[in-house]
């Protein structure tokens, strides 16, 4: 072959290799994408469970029937997305998911759902007896009233000492069994002592108070009976919450590992593939100087500029996996409604404290990366309080400044200089000169 051929052949070769790398480099940014994709699909997942354990939970607070159908169709409307997200989660699920080792959470994401709709429906059906039975007590009680004053205008009459002073006490168990205590204790005090007195005064006819007690009993302890089975139910409802947020950070961690694995996979790749061109293109040259003559300046040129598009290659690397840790910010800053422009600026002001604060070029370049995941622990923070557009009252807050811990526990495990700072980040961002920060009030 002669040294033309060779030099046709060696620059195709080099250019395959290129068109490689290039390739490779592309398929990285369209997966880093596409896996982004899927883990905001999850993460969506449990937000609509968190809406709908909402709207569980105020339905056990419904008045009346229209607010009651109100929170039906709402609850109905998340079931709708939840099934339809579902659907297309199924249909185009890809590799991330079973590189991240979520396939199994993502199963007990969908039981949950089944279990909230069967409380959900339970809340429902007992929520709307519960309507009616206050309804009905509303009625019935003005006639109780009604018919204790005419009993006790007959014996105010009789002027019998002890007679009013035991009427009086059944008035006093009346109140305490229909509105303080509502038990069953309190109530069957209050109707024996509605029996005593017809015994004790046979001339006036109790009959009909006495029916009335009874019903007004009835309705009473299948309120409070139903009160207690929604308390069970409430209780199973929290406790599918809890498993959804423990899912949340679970996800999150998983799918950050995944991620970084998959970077760390393609820039060694990149990196074998860069090094296989450079040491091509030397034995090139050293065969062409070898036959032709070639200058050493020559040479020089020719590794210079194959350096300079590895470099450029690896940078490219570099700076997918910094706009990974920023997108990853912006979805934690997005889940409270703030804009990209936030971790920006963020990003910014960090840079220019830690200048002035004197810390090295290279420091302040790894805070600058790292600030915009100051706040990805809000992502385990239920939407009822992150967007609560009022004052938060002292359980919210408290709840809220677990932010700072739950972004700390989500990036501590990772041996990269960048989510190593990301954590440190995450976990003082809220701390204080006087200690009167937190979660640790860390001082000075």
């Amino acid at each position: 072959m002669g040294i033309k051929q060779k030099v046709k052949v060696s620059f195709l070769i080099i250019s395959v290799f290129v068109i490689i790398l290039s390739i490779l480099n592309n398929t990285a940014l369209n997966n880093i994408k596409k896996r982004n994709n899927s883990r905001n699909y999850i993460l969506e997942l449990i937000r609509i469970q968190d809406n709908m354990n909402d709207i569980a939970i105020n339905t056990i607070l419904s008045k009346g029937i229209d607010q009651l159908n109100q929170n039906k169709k709402k609850f109905t409307n998340e079931e709708k997305k939840f099934e339809n997200l579902k659907k297309w989660f199924v249909s185009s699920i890809d590799s991330f998911v079973k590189d991240s080792h979520i396939e199994k959470d993502i199963n007990t994401l969908y039981i949950n759902e089944k279990k909230i709709e069967k409380s959900f429906d339970k809340i429902f059906d007992l929520q709307k007896k519960k309507i009616k039975l206050e309804s009905l007590f509303r009625k019935k009680y003005p006639i109780e009233n009604s018919m204790r004053k005419e009993l006790q205008e007959k014996i105010w009459q009789s002027k019998n000492i002890e007679h009013i002073k035991d009427f009086a006490d059944l008035k006093y168990h009346s109140k305490e069994a229909l509105y303080q205590y509502r038990d069953k204790k309190h109530l069957q005090k209050w109707f024996k002592n509605t029996l005593e007195l017809q015994k004790d005064i046979p001339s006036i006819n109790f009959n009909k108070y006495i029916k009335i007690t009874k019903e007004l009993s009835n309705i009473i302890l299948n309120i409070e009976n139903i009160k207690i089975i929604e308390k069970k139910i409430l209780a199973n409802a929290y406790s599918v919450v809890k498993m959804n947020r423990e899912l949340n950070d679970k996800t999150l961690k998983d799918s950050s590992r995944a991620l970084e694995q998959y970077i760390n996979k393609q820039t060694t790749l990149s990196f074998f593939i860069s090094i296989i061109i450079v040491l091509f293109i030397i034995y090139f040259a050293f065969k062409v100087y070898k036959n032709v003559g070639l200058s050493v300046d020559e040479i020089e040129e020719k590794v210079k500029k194959a350096t300079k598009e590895i470099r450029e290659l690896n940078k490219e690397i570099e700076d997918t996996q910094k706009e990974v840790v920023f997108t990853m910010g912006a979805i934690g800053e997005s889940r409270s409604k703030e804009t990209g422009n936030h971790v920006k600026r963020v990003a910014e002001y960090s840079k220019l404290l830690a200048l002035y604060y004197g810390l090295d070029k290279k420091e302040t370049e790894i805070l600058k990366q790292a600030s915009p995941m100051h706040d990805i622990g809000k992502v385990a923070i239920p939407d009822a309080i992150l967007n609560k557009p009022g004052r938060f009252n002292e359980e919210e807050r408290k709840i809220m400044n677990t932010h700072a811990k739950l972004g700390y526990d989500m990036l501590k495990h990772s041996n990269r200089a960048l989510l190593k700072t990301a954590a440190i980040v995450a976990h003082e961002h809220h701390e204080k000169w006087d200690g009167t920060g937190y979660p640790r009030g860390l001082k000075g």
